[in-house]
């Protein structure tokens, strides 16, 4: 059993879910990686996630209405959001509704640990 702080990643593009959580752990983080907002919802991580890496735009259910999902679940951990489509209006909007940070794909590594850096602290 570890003690690693949980980080879930949620993203339908494979190589983000086989890419992120690998950065994840050789950062020093415990992370699962799951391919749409209902696997993640219906996963044993749901409980002990600590904070959520959430893609904007997927099929099905999408980012922010995960986000949404999450609070009407009282749910509450920080979310910091990835994607490839970013715009200034979607960023300000997620932030306000309470992501941490919204990144765009590719993002560097540096701004991925600040981003946790806030939300983990």
């Amino acid at each position: 059993m570890t003690n690693l702080t949980l980080i879930s990643v949620v993203d339908d593009d494979e190589s983000v879910r086989e890419s992120l959580p690998d950065l994840l752990r050789a950062l020093g983080y415990d992370a699962e990686a799951f391919g749409s907002g209902q696997e993640f919802l219906n996963s044993d991580a749901l409980h002990k996630t600590k904070c959520l890496i959430l893609d904007i735009a997927m099929p099905g259910m999408t980012g922010p209405e995960l986000q949404s999902e999450l609070k009407a679940r009282l749910h509450v951990f920080p979310i910091i959001f990835i994607t490839a489509h970013a715009n200034g209006t979607t960023r300000s909007h997620l932030l306000d509704e309470g992501a941490v940070e919204c990144l765009s794909k590719p993002f560097s590594e540096s701004d991925l640990i600040d981003a946790l850096n806030v939300a983990l602290n």
